[in-house]
């Protein structure tokens, strides 16, 4: 590890400042080679505060190494790898690392949108939320290492059910959106270091971007198509982007999004986590988002016994197609959705969902070996390759 720069103490320039004035002013110890910055009388300190904490006090040069160990999903765009981040004296962190697929490498808006979303997500700190550690690059190929999940996404969990023949008890569909919302909520919320709020809409809330770890933590995952002041190209109103039996009717009609049409998706998240099958879904992503401009909202009572006056009414405010009438913010949902399973008492929490999806998977899912895949040397930009055992 390298270490640049060392701190000096201020220099006889800085004591000549203070004999200047008569009032006291403010020194930032900074490091070598850097022009001292001074708050002088008459100005704004506030000002001058925010510029002096935008000063690095040294700099740290690190190379990170990564050990791939297995695959964990591979989509159309990328994959993603279970790796071990190494650092000094055998440490070792368990995360995942994302990869631009080979043949988008090329393609620069991808490539600009990938990097957008890493920058968009690495203050995106919320338990409900996949965290980003870092972008890096290596052979002219992309990747992000973020948070590993040990568990799986809505659309696993739902097959899963399925497969079992298990109906989710309606209090835990609930819990998980409520959560999702909290997550949404957060990100609306997200502004700059001065202040001004990114807008930021994920506009692919669905089965596929909502992990819940077998801790029972539920996490929203891949910004790749979210929308940001200044992060990402956006040709809204121009393409549909986002999964077409998910989207918000405005979304689905090439209208410009905001906050409210996350919240609409989250209604979908719920309907189908709570009936068991998504409304909105027909044989073809046509269709499907024809279904979200024009089909009716049913009176979900009369699908599902489980359904109550209270849940109904929670769900046709998410997906009124009017966003007015819709909730105006993820923490409204939030609390409405917390009130319906806390309001008489004791309801699901982590720990409750959790035991609930470990006993569900069982033994289906479990954690890969170390030992079967060290040695093996994933070169970013070409084929793997094997080296030899250490």
């Amino acid at each position: 590890m390298t270490i640049a720069g060392r701190l000096q103490s201020p220099d006889t320039r800085i004591e000549r400042i203070r004999r200047r004035y008569a009032t006291p002013v403010v020194i930032h110890r900074i490091p070598v080679g850097l022009k001292p910055h001074v708050c002088t009388p008459g100005l704004d300190f506030e000002r001058h505060w925010r510029t002096i904490g935008a000063v690095a006090l040294f700099t740290i040069q690190n190379e990170f190494r990564y050990e791939i160990v297995r695959k964990i999903f591979e989509g159309g765009m990328g994959i993603v790898y279970e790796a071990e981040q190494l650092g000094a004296s055998e440490f070792v962190k368990r995360i995942a690392i994302k990869v631009i697929r080979q043949h988008y490498a090329d393609q620069k808006q991808f490539i600009e949108n990938f990097i957008g979303e890493a920058k968009l997500v690495a203050d995106l700190i919320h338990t409900n939320i996949v965290q980003t550690y870092h972008l890096g690059e290596t052979r002219g190929v992309y990747f992000i290492a973020m948070e590993l999940i040990r568990g799986v996404n809505l659309e696993q969990f739902a097959q899963q059910l399925a497969d079992k023949k298990r109906v989710l008890p309606r209090e835990l569909a609930i819990f998980i959106v409520s959560r999702v919302a909290r997550g949404l909520a957060y990100a609306h919320a997200k502004a700059d270091k001065d202040g001004k709020t990114l807008g930021i809409v994920h506009r692919d809330v669905s089965f596929k971007n909502i992990m819940i770890a077998f801790e029972g933590d539920v996490k929203l995952t891949d910004f790749g198509i979210a929308k940001a002041r200044g992060f990402l190209i956006d040709n809204e109103g121009e393409v549909v982007a986002g999964k077409a039996d998910y989207m918000s009717p405005e979304q689905a009609n090439f209208q410009v999004t905001d906050r409210r049409s996350d919240l609409f998706s989250a209604g979908v998240v719920l309907a189908h986590l709570v009936l068991g099958k998504n409304l909105f879904k027909a044989s073809s992503p046509e269709e499907s988002r024809q279904r979200m401009m024009t089909m009716p909202i049913p009176d979900f009572r009369t699908l599902d016994s489980k359904v109550d006056d209270r849940l109904n009414e929670i769900l046709h405010r998410a997906l009124a197609r009017n966003p007015d009438e819709r909730y105006p913010t993820g923490d409204e949902l939030l609390y409405d959705l917390e009130h319906y399973i806390y309001h008489s008492g004791y309801g699901p929490t982590n720990e409750t969902l959790g035991k609930y999806i470990r006993e569900l998977f069982g033994q289906a899912i479990l954690p890969a070996s170390r030992a079967d895949a060290k040695g093996d040397t994933l070169i970013l930009g070409a084929s793997p390759v094997s080296s030899a055992k250490q």
